[in-house]
């Protein structure tokens, strides 16, 4: 039998409920393992073990009273280090903010306590979340629990790699560029970045930071797709001075079986190099669907340019995470700028310009977004899903040396430039547009693959019952060896 510790989030509370388990029970296993299996891949960097034992023995108290607290009722809950959790550490990998102890939970934390979770511990991050791998000098390297010498991804790595080693119920990341969806892919979970605007990312930033940055949103991961909706309802709603003037209310999706949906598929593009073994992997699982049933067209793509798509979405993310830089680095990139081409469009130039661009620019970026944003509502008319890879390739091996930007991977034998990747976080984050990850199996080299899932604007519910629909015609989440 499969360790319970495997089952999702929902299975779980369902066994909580049905006192086939306790909670205190539940946490004090799921606490076993994270002694037995965390050390060699250090996915969980911050425990909260008292207290959480305390708030167990509450939702025990509880339950015999008849009382349940949510549809999470005592299920063991870890949540990125990048969230604040009264009185634990929010660093975001930086020394700086090592001694920096949060005075409230995050709108998030607060929402999923009050759902019933056991918050028990806090995941490994980058250095400002700005990586596809999770190391930093405060808490050190996470592993990907399919191969340790290879990277769960980033920033969320350190949610995906506890959730598929079966060391937490369910947990929660953020995403600007992939950062929910690339570490699910890698460590083959679930993971669902929400339709811009709609999840409060009050409480997930660093000290002194209150407004929304461009593009970044917060989200769930999870080991299924009902978790992640589950999780999305708890978490999604008007938050602070919104909630005094509207609410939330994302259209239902009604449909289940294969024939009902309409899918359209672009699993390569010229502006990144794909890797065969991955695309192999993800034509199968189309295949697949299309024999189920599901209308699938890989011809009826969106009305855009992919490469004005891409430049657009790094001009934008650039010009959001300059927020952070410092002052000193703020002059060089301004520097570079004024000496590069105005027709030079590599990483690198593109980047300065978006960092020391006027506001006048980006407003004039932000004009050319909202046409993109109403080409794709036109698509979505037509289309009820889009299928695409997450990255290029599956998780790659640890490289930490340099800068991210120096970095290649290997894709069908040959180097290809890191950042290239982001294409496929950028496609549907440029316009504020859902994605859903889902697990679809192990690519040739045996690790695993995951299929993103982009909907309409507010059609979460529709990329979510789509990877629902997935999991019970294709299966989904599968452990990896050596965690029983």
């Amino acid at each position: 039998m499969p360790d319970i510790a495997f089952l999702s989030a929902t299975q779980l509370a369902a066994q909580i409920r049905e006192r086939q388990i306790g909670c205190r029970e539940l946490l004090d296993h799921i606490l076993d393992r994270v002694e037995r299996y965390n050390p060699s891949m250090n996915a969980i960097v911050v425990l909260d073990v008292e207290r959480a034992r305390t708030r167990a023995d509450a939702a025990d108290a509880a339950l015999a009273r008849g009382d349940v607290w949510g549809p999470l009722h005592g299920v063991p809950m870890t949540i990125k280090e990048s969230y604040d959790v009264e009185g634990l550490p929010t660093t975001w990998g930086l020394p700086a903010l090592a001694d920096n102890r949060a005075e409230r939970d995050s709108t998030v934390v607060r929402r999923m306590r009050d759902a019933g979770v056991v918050l028990f511990g806090k995941t490994n991050v980058p250095v400002l979340l700005a990586d596809w791998q999770s190391y930093n000098p405060v808490y050190g390297s996470t592993g990907n629990p399919w191969d340790l010498s290879r990277t769960p991804g980033g920033s969320s790595g350190g949610s995906a790699a506890a959730l598929a080693a079966g060391l937490t119920g369910i947990d929660a990341g953020s995403d600007i560029g992939a950062s929910i969806r690339n570490p699910a892919h890698y460590c083959g979970v679930y993971g669902h970045k929400p339709t811009y605007g709609i999840v409060s990312p009050r409480g997930h930033a660093t000290p002194g930071v209150l407004s929304q940055a461009d593009i970044s949103v917060v989200g769930p991961l999870a080991r299924s797709a009902e978790d992640l909706e589950t999780a999305l309802d708890v978490m999604a709603g008007a938050d602070g001075l919104d909630s005094e003037c509207w609410r939330l209310s994302l259209p239902k999706e009604t449909r289940t079986q294969p024939r009902e949906f309409r899918a359209a598929v672009m699993l390569t593009d010229p502006n990144c190099a794909q890797d065969d073994a991955l695309t192999t992997k993800l034509q199968e699982t189309v295949d697949a669907l299309a024999r189920i049933g599901v209308s699938v067209s890989d011809t009826a793509l969106p009305a855009i340019d992919t490469m004005e798509s891409h430049r657009l979405y790094i001009h934008l993310l650039r010009a959001a995470t300059s927020a952070r830089m410092p002052d000193a680095d703020y002059a060089e990139q301004l520097s570079f700028a004024e000496s590069a081409e105005a027709d030079d469009f590599g990483y690198l130039p593109m980047v300065a310009r978006a960092v020391t661009q006027p506001h006048r620019d980006w407003l004039r970026a932000h004009e050319r977004r909202t046409h993109l944003r109403e080409a794709w509502a036109r698509y979505f008319q037509e289309w009820d899903v889009l299928l695409c890879p997450t990255a290029a390739s599956t998780a790659f091996p640890h490289q930490q040396d340099g800068q991210r930007h120096e970095r290649t991977i290997l894709i069908n034998g040959r180097p290809q430039p890191t950042v290239d990747q982001l294409f496929w976080a950028g496609l549907s984050s440029v316009v504020y547009l859902p994605s859903t990850v889902a697990p679809v199996g192990l690519a040739k080299d045996g690790l695993p693959c995951g299929l993103q899932i982009i909907a309409g604007h507010g059609r979460d519910k529709t990329a979510l019952a789509f990877a629902r629909m997935i999991e019970r015609e294709l299966g989904g989440f599968v452990p990896p060896a050596g965690y029983d």
